[in-house]
């Protein structure tokens, strides 16, 4: 079990996988509802944090590999945009993980004029908020799939 935990952990940290899609795909799998939470959120909390700290470096590289113009004219990038104006930082912490996701929402963020520290504070809540809806939403939704009998298709791998 302390490797599956493990591999949640690495795939919740990945951009574009995060707790959006490991926490209920984990949980449908029969995995305990409140660990898979909450190694979810570290996963992904430890690499937006990594990339709200390093953000200068990153808006270097990204501006070294791409032009201004492919840059501003992205569909993620316009998204986010439209987001940001039309519901401020928070707005944008909280609808951009489920859209674009929470690494480049939490760029995107900062490079809007967020500060780091309000961006990380928006951004740690708006990931325990996704974790746990989600999570909420994957155990009492398909609760009714996994019968006593059944512990679910992640744990019967294991015990193979």
């Amino acid at each position: 079990m302390i490797w599956t935990y493990f591999i949640i952990f690495i795939l919740a940290a990945i951009p574009f996988f995060e707790v959006t899609m490991i926490v209920p795909i984990a949980i449908i799998g029969g995995m305990p509802a409140v660990p898979v939470i909450l190694i979810s959120i570290l996963g992904n909390l430890l690499t937006v944090a990594l990339f709200i700290i390093f953000v200068d470096s990153i808006r270097n590289w990204r501006k070294k590999r791409k032009t201004n113009v492919e840059t501003n004219d992205s569909k993620r990038h316009q998204r986010a945009k439209k987001i940001r104006d039309k519901y401020g930082l928070p707005g944008l912490a909280f609808i951009g993980p489920f859209f674009i996701g929470t690494h480049l929402t939490a760029l995107l963020a900062v490079t809007f004029g967020g500060t780091r520290l309000k961006t990380l504070v928006l951004m740690t809540a708006s990931i325990a908020f996704w974790a746990v809806s989600l999570g909420g939403a994957a155990y009492l939704g398909f609760d009714f799939l996994v019968t006593d009998e059944d512990d679910g298709f992640i744990t019967r791998l294991l015990n193979q």
